[in-house]
């Protein structure tokens, strides 16, 4: 019994030491530039839309327990931009790079978090990733910090800082397919409506309107972010899925606008590749050019018993991945369609899977006064906001506290707000998402499930 239990804890013990051998770096510093030139790059993008998102809005919808978050003051978004695209292009060149990446992070979640009506699955992917990166050691080759300070420069790095990479990156493709296995799109819905809106494409616009064109990219994108990070992780597959993901995001890119977030995940496949291949690759062009190679680094093994500092390190990362893990799981926690409830479908990288129309009508009531009234919206929340609010219950119910905070400085302090909305979700016909008779002024946001938002959806 003994050695079975000996045997038992030892693959396990020698899987948490290895994590903790150095491996090459080469691939730790292409996916620091690449990562940092990328985020310079959609900071400059969002410059143009900064007045429109985050200034002139009246009312900003904020995330749960997190109303204090605004935007500063004057130009101070501008300022905060400014300072973005600065610590983007640190990190890229590794100069000040741990302040630097600390400063990305704290300056992109900060932006993610001032109006929720913008939420993308991307921002919340390059908020995580650079959190990672402020741990991770990828300036001590290829920077200047290691130009600066030699004895900083090291052509090694831990395992852990590459596969905790990989996991973030992974973790995001495998709940996307997990979460296309639903019934809408398996029948190729709300692919088939995005496909006829863009039918008017050059070249593939005819094909997109064809029968089969929904199913291929529904069952199509399924399959792959299913399959996609085991066959980069198997060295035999690795090629063609490198290959096969570069088609998929462009294809993306060519098809469907949804930013840099195809151009974000191809760079970031590139960290399933051994860890030495930008070394390789740059040696083989040097010996082309007669140039002298970069000589490959010295690695050490797995550490014969973790010290205690690693022993803290690795129950860190293993608590962050298991988060990851658990937390887009959540919405299994509420009762209904997720996709029409909304209860738990952010942060869970359910991406791209339902598509809303509706429209949102907010009625005020004095008691007091034996008075009912429409409110308009309009000049209150720009369009982008009221067509994002339409399908969203909980921007629906942070609006309706907005209207009665109001009403009631205007001197109606036993206000009601009611609200009728009709959403059609996926192509189907318009249904009731929120009870009618229940006034909204009076619910407090939870966290648990909300029994004011129809779960009946009739298909």
């Amino acid at each position: 019994m003994a050695t079975s239990a000996a045997s038992s804890v030892a693959p396990r013990a020698s899987l948490a030491r290895r994590l903790f051998a150095t491996v090459d770096i080469a691939s730790l510093v292409c996916f620091r530039v690449l990562f940092g030139l990328l985020m310079f790059v959609e900071v400059w993008r969002d410059l143009p839309h900064i007045a429109e998102v985050y200034i002139e809005p009246e009312f900003h919808f904020t995330f749960h327990g997190l109303a204090w978050v605004r935007p500063l003051p004057g130009d101070g978004t501008y300022v905060v931009f400014g300072v973005l695209g600065l610590a983007a292009l640190c990190v890229t060149i590794g100069l000040c790079y741990r302040a630097a990446a600390l400063v990305f992070f704290l300056g992109i979640s900060y932006v993610f978090l001032l109006e929720q009506g913008v939420y993308l699955n991307h921002i919340y992917l390059i908020a995580l990733i650079s959190f990672l990166m402020i741990f991770m050691p990828a300036h001590r080759a290829g920077s200047v910090d290691a130009w600066l300070r030699p004895r900083l420069h090291d052509r090694a790095a831990p395992a852990w800082a590459l596969w905790l990479v990989r996991a973030q990156i992974g973790i995001p493709y495998f709940y996307a397919g997990l979460a296309k296995l639903n019934p809408d799109w398996l029948r190729g819905e709300p692919m088939r409506m995005w496909l006829r809106e863009r039918a008017d494409l050059p070249l593939v616009g005819p094909l997109l309107r064809e029968w089969w064109a929904a199913y291929f990219f529904s069952y199509g994108g399924l399959v792959f972010d299913l399959l996609v990070v085991p066959a980069l992780l198997w060295r035999r597959t690795r090629a063609w899925a490198f290959a096969l993901a570069l088609c998929f995001h462009l294809i993306n890119t060519a098809v469907f606008s949804i930013g840099i977030f195809p151009w974000v995940m191809m760079a970031a496949t590139t960290i399933f590749f051994e860890p030495d291949w930008p070394r390789r690759l740059r040696n083989r062009i040097a010996a082309q050019v007669g140039a002298p190679p970069w000589p490959a680094p010295l690695l050490a093994g797995p550490p014969v018993r973790l010290a205690r500092s690693q022993r803290v390190m690795l129950a860190g990362l293993a608590v962050y991945v298991v988060w990851q893990l658990l937390f887009p799981l959540r919405h299994w926690l509420y009762p209904g369609d997720v996709a029409w409830t909304e209860e738990g479908h952010k942060f869970a990288w359910r991406m791209k899977l339902r598509d809303k129309d509706g429209y949102v009508r907010f009625y005020a009531t004095d008691p007091e006064r034996g008075e009912t009234w429409k409110i308009e919206t309009r000049g209150r929340l720009s369009g982008w906001q009221r067509e994002e609010m339409s399908g969203r219950p909980e921007m629906i119910l942070q609006f309706a506290h907005f209207l009665a905070d109001d009403l009631r400085r205007r001197g109606h302090p036993t206000i009601e707000i009611r609200v009728v909305a009709l959403v059609a979700l996926n192509g189907r016909e318009p249904q009731m998402l929120i009870d009618p008779t229940v006034d909204l002024a009076r619910v407090e946001p939870t966290l648990r499930p909300s029994p004011w938002i129809l779960h009946d959806l009739v298909d």
